[in-house]
């Protein structure tokens, strides 16, 4: 069979999200299927990292999917010249899109629909992109794969999409996400908050995020508590993320909150190990990878109780109101001073983040492209 993938989310500086779930799919699909062909499909040149296996062919394909207007070339005039080609018998797409001018079948994952659920946090030009063209991929895809129950209910609501023609398929999470020592700890804190314990946010810098609301759960915890605890934010600057950093220049605490910008997973492990707890405000997920990550590092979680959250974390969490910045904040103070409460998560969500792998996630995937060809 030959199998043709959307990889112009595989980024060495730049991997998150979409791009992550296809690395640690296809890194393990291409090699435990040796006797299928896989194109690997880029829109710009592209690092040799990712390319797994010998039974892989990567495919330079320009333009630079940079706006909509590319998009919309890339996979509706571009992607049918490769499929046909390369006598696709199906076509991956991991971000959602789909080509809409090929008889191919499509396997299609869509990860969530915050855009409709928050549109004033997208691009305009994206917005209205999304808005026209989602149905319409929906409906044009063999299968689609979404990452939650929670997402494919979403689908299902909004779209009217058959049940049966959507599988779920979560997403996983490294097995190099694991605790460390006490040395290893002492350090970790020593490097990224002055010694200090600290709460661990892993996110964008993006109004999605919530980070706003946790600056000022985190005032509120300062003001109560008279801790030395840092807060420290894993994430990249996204769009939007100009509200954030103007007030963190004036933010009483700033010198307590480390912003660490985009990091690599090697050091993004060892980051969530040390932390003391995280917390994860975000207003919406159709997953939240950081929460697992958290927990198979030891590390106890609190979180929002909207969207995907309680699904994906179930009881091994402390919950909050997004909205409600001093919820947040009541939180964060009681991990803080009840240590059984710390204990008794940290124990649940060894057993929670058990039930996520990047092999099962490869293994629901390669299901549901089994399905895209022969349902």
């Amino acid at each position: 069979m030959v199998i043709a993938v959307n990889t112009r989310f595989l980024l060495p500086t730049y991997l998150e999200g979409y791009g992550n779930f296809i690395n640690e799919s296809f890194s393990r699909l291409t090699k435990q299927f040796p006797q299928h062909t896989f194109i690997f499909i880029f829109d710009r040149k592209y690092d040799p990292i990712f390319i797994f296996s010998k039974n892989i062919v990567p495919v330079i394909l320009p333009p630079e999917t940079r706006h909509p207007f590319l998009w919309w070339i890339w996979f509706n005039i571009r992607i049918p010249l490769v499929l046909n080609k390369y006598k696709a018998e199906v076509f991956v797409s991991g971000d959602g899109f789909c080509s809409l001018f090929t008889k191919v079948s499509q396997c299609v994952v869509v990860h969530d629909l915050a855009f409709l659920h928050y549109p004033r946090f997208i691009k305009r030009s994206h917005l209205l992109f999304y808005k026209k063209f989602t149905p319409v991929f929906l409906k044009k895809a063999k299968r689609v794969a979404t990452v939650s129950e929670f997402s494919k209910m979403d689908i299902i609501k909004h779209f009217k999409i058959d049940s049966e023609k959507i599988d779920v398929v979560f997403n996983g999470v490294s097995d190099t996400f694991k605790p460390v020592n006490f040395e290893e700890r002492e350090a970790i804190k020593e490097q990224y908050a002055g010694g200090n314990e600290y709460f661990l946010c892993t996110a964008a810098i993006h109004p999605r995020k919530n980070l706003l609301h946790l600056l000022k759960a985190f005032s509120i915890f300062k003001k109560k508590q008279k801790s030395n605890m840092h807060l420290v934010i894993a994430g990249r600057l996204a769009w939007k993320h100009e509200e954030f950093t103007e007030l963190l220049r004036t933010y009483k605490y700033r010198e307590e909150v480390n912003l660490l910008g985009y990091v690599e997973q090697s050091k993004l492990i060892k980051i969530t190990a040390g932390a003391y707890a995280m917390v994860y405000p975000s207003l919406f997920e159709g997953f939240g990878v950081p929460l697992i990550e958290a927990m198979r590092c030891k590390v106890p979680v609190l979180t929002s109780n909207v969207s995907a959250m309680p699904e994906i974390a179930g009881d091994a969490a402390l919950y909050f109101d997004p909205q409600n910045y001093a919820d947040i904040a009541d939180k964060m103070m009681l991990i803080f001073k009840d240590e059984q409460t710390r204990q008794e998560l940290i124990k649940k969500g060894v057993i929670q983040a058990a039930r996520y792998s990047w092999d099962r996630t490869a293994e629901l995937l390669w299901n549901c492209i089994l399905k895209s060809v022969t349902s």
